[in-house]
């Protein structure tokens, strides 16, 4: 019995099996040829529901300013700032108290953010998302927040940002946090320099007092020695000092409540020079060469004392220059160079690499289906597969004679192959010149640049 097969390859007598037809490309096209469903099935469906999952992926759109940390505007030769921490450090402490709980919670309530989302979501999930969209970056990758002096890092400026499906509403937010991050490094900076100047305050007034309690008992010694109670102040008697000093009490406790640190500080000089008043004739009657070494020890530690409140005093008057700087904002600050605007595009998704990573996707799945089944398929289509299961001796090959019929049909396949190529040339053509530019038009833009 005779039959029919058709080769992929010449049958030239050949009993040994090789693999040389994969590298012919006609062993491809014959593949194509048999097993296109398989690959145009895949390829479509996939790139179908991927093409619409990238295009129905809602864009999320980050708005973003940039302040800049401006250096003292006065020169520090004349007035020193009180604030000395360095920049990076407080804008890491400002960008921890800006992201707390409490204010991401805030700022998410009264912009209505993630309407969608908040009814599935916790609080913590909520919080862990605001998170996420808000970026508070250096602008120059070299810059680093854990730099501490200020000469390896002169110039710092940040980005503040939020991502958001909205555009406009990602602007809000991004100047909502602008406003928050400037007015906490305002407060931070006024407060330290309020809380120096306290200090100080609360030192020269300790100071103070402990002078006025070494004046009246000098002048008690002085007196139980025969001598004129002349104190460091320049007053005669240490009465007068103490009567200076219940009328200023008098008139601060009209002002100011007994919790007064002011208050306070006064009543505590006037008990200590009321107990050294009360106690002279312990020092008259006693030994006059002690008395005196004990005024002189007294004089020495006034003088010790009076340095002392000196220094301090300077100390606090360069505070209080230094907090009329920070709230003057006339120190260190930061200043918004770039206000958020609302963006044009979104960050992400980025569709056309999606949509090329889903065409390539859509590709690899039909071609590797179509391979599978190629390898699977055990038909015997090479004279090499017919060889291994059929002796090549009962095999003959003879050669295939066209008819006229099949002739005539390959010469108007040709002829009509000729005439579609013709006309789809001539549309192209045509195309072209009723609905392109003048060339000489497209020439000047790409010169330009404008099609980029």
């Amino acid at each position: 019995m005779l039959q029919k097969i058709d080769f992929e390859d010449n049958f030239d007598g050949q009993v040994e099996q090789d693999r040389s037809h994969l590298l012919q490309p006609s062993y491809y096209l014959d593949i194509i040829k048999r097993r296109w469903p398989f690959f145009v099935v895949p390829f479509i469906l996939i790139a179908l529901v991927g093409t619409g999952a990238v295009l129905i992926w809602p864009p999320t759109y980050l708005s973003e300013g940039k302040i800049l940390v401006q250096s003292q505007q006065i020169p520090t030769e004349l007035v020193r700032p009180t604030v000395t921490s360095a920049a990076q450090e407080r804008i890491q402490v400002i960008q921890q108290r800006t992201m707390t709980r409490d204010n991401l919670i805030a700022i998410a309530d009264k912009f209505q953010l993630f309407p969608e989302k908040r009814t599935l979501m916790s609080v913590t999930e909520l919080v862990e998302l605001m998170k996420k969209s808000t970026k508070i970056t250096p602008v120059d990758p070299i810059l680093d927040f854990k730099q501490r002096t200020r000469t390896e890092n002169p110039t710092i400026v940040f980005s503040v940002g939020f991502e958001y499906g909205d555009p406009a509403v990602a602007a809000r937010v991004a100047n909502e946090l602008m406003t928050r991050i400037l007015n906490e490094d305002l407060r931070d900076r006024t407060s330290r320099a309020t809380d120096t100047s306290r200090f100080l305050s609360r030192e020269v007034q300790r100071l103070q007092t402990e002078n006025a309690a070494l004046d009246a008992k000098i002048a008690q010694l002085r007196i139980a020695q025969g001598k004129p109670a002349t104190t460091t102040s320049g007053q005669d008697q240490p009465t007068s000092t103490l009567a200076q000093l219940k009328a200023e009490l008098i008139q601060k406790s009209a002002l100011y409540s007994d919790k007064h640190p002011m208050i306070q500080s006064l009543k505590r000089q006037i008990q200590a020079m009321e107990s050294v008043a009360q106690g002279p004739a312990q020092t008259t009657n006693g030994n006059d060469a002690a008395a005196a070494a004990s005024l002189d020890a007294l004089v020495a530690q006034q003088e010790s004392l009076q340095k002392n409140l000196e220094t301090a005093t300077a100390k606090l008057m360069a505070a209080r220059l230094g907090e009329n700087l920070e709230k003057d904002q006339q120190s260190e600050k930061l200043e918004v160079i770039e206000q958020p605007t609302a963006p044009q595009e979104p960050i992400k998704p980025h569709r056309p690499k999606l949509l090329a990573l889903t065409l390539a996707l859509a590709f690899a799945a039909g071609a590797g289906l179509t391979f599978v089944l190629e390898l699977t398929d055990k038909a015997i289509r090479r004279s090499s597969d017919l060889f291994a299961i059929v002796d090549n001796r009962l095999i003959v090959p003879v050669p295939y004679i066209a008819t006229k019929a099949e002739l005539r049909r390959q010469k108007r396949r040709r002829i009509a192959a000729v005439v579609i190529v013709v006309l789809l040339v001539a549309a192209l053509l045509g195309g072209a010149y009723f609905f392109m530019p003048p060339l000489d038009l497209m020439l000047a833009k790409a010169r330009a640049g404008l099609f980029r």
